[in-house]
């Protein structure tokens, strides 16, 4: 008997096509506001730390991909028992590195970025199992290649360094936001 599954095809046509119009203009549609605010600042910081604006660009379109395609698969109940743990633990570690990422901010003298990178490595990590068996491995390579670029302690220093204070300003307040209404 040959095995198809219109649901099965819908959701594979839903991540095709959403992974096709994934960009920072596109991100809009799909991300809420305060979200695309701190995407919008994360660009600004990856164009100016790597001189290139395609890099930036590409990194925050693998993101976007990325979070699109998880959501996806997250509403379309395709993630079981365990996964679901999974997924818990990254929403948990991902809110622990936003407030680490926010304590940083507001307290001088305090940043580390060895902590900071750690926390996104844990992410990326966990992100990485909870996919594993659901997306392909070209976008288990846009995680990482997400998650190694924010990740890099270089990166790290120069946006917690004085060239950076107003973008980081933005970030942390994007993020204390996102943390108040409990979307991160």
């Amino acid at each position: 008997m040959e095995s198809f599954s219109s649901k099965s095809l819908a959701l594979q046509a839903e991540k095709k096509l959403l992974s096709k119009m994934a960009g920072r203009s596109v991100a809009h549609l799909f991300i809420d506001e305060t979200s695309s605010e701190v995407l919008d600042e994360l660009y600004r910081v990856s164009k100016e730390y790597t001189h290139s604006r395609p890099k930036a660009q590409r990194v925050i379109k693998d993101l976007v991909k990325v979070a699109v395609k998880v959501a996806v698969l997250h509403r379309s109940g395709c993630f079981g028992p365990e996964e679901l743990a999974l997924a818990s633990r990254f929403r948990q570690k991902l809110r622990q590195g936003a407030m680490t990422a926010l304590s940083f901010g507001e307290v001088d003298f305090t940043f580390e970025a060895a902590v900071l990178a750690g926390l996104l490595v844990e992410c990326r990590d966990i992100l990485l199992e909870l996919v594993e068996h659901h997306l392909t491995p070209k976008s288990h390579d846009r995680i990482r290649h997400v998650f190694d670029h924010y990740s890099d302690p270089d990166l790290l220093a120069a946006l917690y360094g004085p060239d950076f204070t107003q973008h980081l300003g933005k970030i942390c307040d994007g993020l204390r936001k996102l943390l108040d209404e409990g979307k991160l």
